[in-house]
């Protein structure tokens, strides 16, 4: 995230102010929309150099020098602010062009769409509102409004992903929480240059307020001169604005246009003007907390949460949802289920309400509860192979051992790209589609090229996968497989061909690279069906108690029947512990163990489980 940069920024701001003319913003004395006159007529004197200018300008001040430092593009649409970027353009050479897809060219953008104002200067060669970006996301974005996108509801397009391949993304705006108000096609940068956009769009309506009412066609302007945006549309810029602050990347951007047009971006040399202009009686008081939280009803992998609305002086909008401390879920309403909880497991739920301003209450009461018994283990369908081939040759094998057919309506394949938190992409089998006993299903990517004499059906949305995207197999919406790590965009299958290990007889909601075997790119060989050596059962929750769980003390005990073998895993699926219980020797010690949650794997003659264990 940009915030590793904040230090810099202002043991540099100094650097930064000094290339200010004296006495450039002695005028802006105002607040509210007094001030946002008194700047335009500080920026209005703009001296337009054209939109082909911008290419030449490009070269010198939109390169690479604060990720990667190596002078290539700097792109918003690919950057990838904390690890190595899907692809790289090198200045003018890779310069649009024609375009199929991401990473063929780059292309200028106009950050407020130039359709808005007829492509009329100056407005069409303003640097300020003009950026070097992916030729194909770039089309992708069009003319739609920026804004907050809904996880559920991303648009569909050909020859793109979506989200892109560096987690920007296009669809129904979120109708929630700081971004309610509007529920429209809009598009979304990722983080790091939420804030660089935000302010782009605040230079453009004070730099253009003479002329912007004439253009409210723009579902972000609302016609006026002075408040300009829609209210929707301001809340998301002042959120963004907040919480991505101004970077050295801007500062240096700031300096380069004004050698170039003659003025600045007054909202990058001073952020405050923002809030003084469009917010000067900012809402600062936090909501109440919620009370009377009750959890209730629950189930082996679920329970039921209600409670008694929080107050606010504005109005509250939504309520985080908390369990052991950990942020899960965000409700709108005062009750909701909270899913994917392991059996015969304690948990210990909170809530915080938050109004449209994003101030937060104290947490409500703790409630807890203990999910029933149930094993995590039931034999099911499981992903057997994936391909992350050259181009769109890019598949998934789903196979069945369960001894019977499986029919697919209750399940469902879900991506998340990025390192994103949330699944991002969700694929729903066709109508009557099932998998016989011992046979696969396979999707793939409809410009897939090699192995097409095995697929079952064509997807580019889930199929649009890199090699560091999370991939979940879920039933009735409860995930029993998993590619990758939620949350972790460490790449684990790029650029190959993974098959799950013939001595595995079932899916894991840990990734576990040991369970699977590489083998090149575009390999076909094994697509199209499964081998699966050893068909191993069950071992009944009734022959297996785990106890006390969560774990307080350096030990805990596992009653069995018979010799049981154990393995202990971490989240990130690395084994740490391995022994063996028996009906004489049931006990477990766990000094060695830092509190969180493991999995447990155990493995006798009966057959196999999996449990959750909590040490505390």
């Amino acid at each position: 995230m940009k915030y590793r940069f904040c230090l810099l920024i202002i043991l540099c701001f100094g650097f930064g102010f000094a290339q200010i003319p004296s006495g450039y913003y002695d005028t802006a004395t105002g607040s509210g929309y007094t001030l946002k006159t008194q700047l335009y007529n500080i920026i209005n004197n703009q001296n337009d150099q054209g939109y082909n200018a911008m290419d030449i300008f490009f070269l010198s001040n939109d390169l690479d020098q604060y990720y990667e430092n190596d002078n290539t593009i700097l792109d918003i649409y690919s950057e990838h602010p904390m690890g190595a970027d899907p692809y790289n353009f090198n200045p003018q050479v890779d310069e649009c062009g024609n375009y199929t897809g991401e990473g063929d060219c780059y292309s200028k953008e106009h950050v407020v769409p130039k359709s808005v104002f007829n492509e009329a200067n100056p407005m069409d060669g303003d640097a300020h509102n003009l950026l070097p970006v992916d030729g194909r996301v770039n089309g992708f974005r069009g003319s739609f409004p920026m804004g907050r996108v809904d996880d559920n509801n991303l648009a569909s397009q050909n020859g793109i992903s979506n989200p892109t391949q560096n987690g920007s993304k296009l669809g129904d705006n979120l109708n929630s929480g700081y971004s309610s108000g509007y529920s429209g096609t809009v598009f979304e940068p990722i983080d790091e240059f939420k804030g660089d956009i935000a302010r782009i769009y605040f230079y453009f309506a004070t730099r253009y307020q003479n002329q912007i009412s004439n253009w409210s066609a723009f579902d972000m302007f609302n016609g006026s001169s002075d408040q300009v945006f829609e209210t929707a549309f301001l809340n998301i810029l002042l959120e963004w604005h907040n919480m991505d602050p101004v970077s050295q990347k801007e500062v240096d951007r700031n300096n380069a246009i004004y050698n170039h047009q003659d003025n600045r971006n007054p909202f990058i040399d001073n952020p405050s003007y923002v809030t003084a202009i469009w917010n000067p009686q900012q809402d600062n008081e936090n909501p109440s907390p919620p009370t009377n939280l009750v959890a209730s009803n629950p189930t082996a992998t679920s329970v039921n949460l209600s409670w008694t609305a929080a107050t606010d002086n504005i109005g509250v909008s939504s309520y985080d949802i908390y369990v052991n401390n950990n942020y899960n879920s965000t409700a709108n309403s005062t009750s909701t289920t909270v899913s994917n909880l392991s059996p015969e497991t304690s948990y210990c739920f909170t809530v915080i309400a938050k109004d449209t301003a994003n101030n937060s209450s104290v947490a409500s009461n703790e409630d807890c509860a203990t999910t029933l018994s149930g094993s995590t283990n039931t034999v099911d369908v499981f992903f057997s192979e994936y391909m992350e081939g050259s181009g769109s040759n890019k598949a998934l094998e789903i196979a069945n051992f369960t001894g019977s057919t499986v029919n697919l309506s209750n399940y469902s394949i879900k991506l998340s790209s990025n390192g994103n938190s949330a699944w991002t992409n969700s694929y729903n089998f066709p109508s009557n589609a099932s998998i016989p006993n011992e046979d696969v299903y396979v999707v793939a990517n409809g410009g897939v090229s090699v192995c097409t004499d095995v697929l079952d059906n064509l997807n580019n949305a889930i199929t649009g996968f890199n090699g560091n995207d999370a991939l979940g197999l879920f039933k009735n919406d409860v995930l029993i497989d998993i590619l990758g790590t939620l949350g972790d965009a460490t790449a684990y299958g790029e650029n190959t061909t993974l098959v799950r290990n013939a001595t595995i007889s079932n899916g894991s909601t840990v990734y576990n690279a040991n369970e699977w075997t590489s083998y090149p790119q575009n390999t076909c060989s094994n697509l199209g069906s499964h081998i699966q050596t050893l068909s191993i059962t069950n071992i009944e929750p009734k022959y297996i108690k785990i106890y006390p769980n969560p774990v307080k003390g350096a030990l805990f005990f596992i009653d069995v029947q018979q010799p049981t073998n154990v393995e202990c895993y971490n989240l990130t699926g690395q084994r740490i512990l391995k022994t063996t219980v028996s009906p004489q020797n049931n006990s477990v010690e766990i000094n060695q163990l830092n509190s969180g949650v493991y999995l447990l794997q155990l493995q006798n003659k009966q057959g196999t489980t999996t449990r959750k264990i909590v040490r505390l």
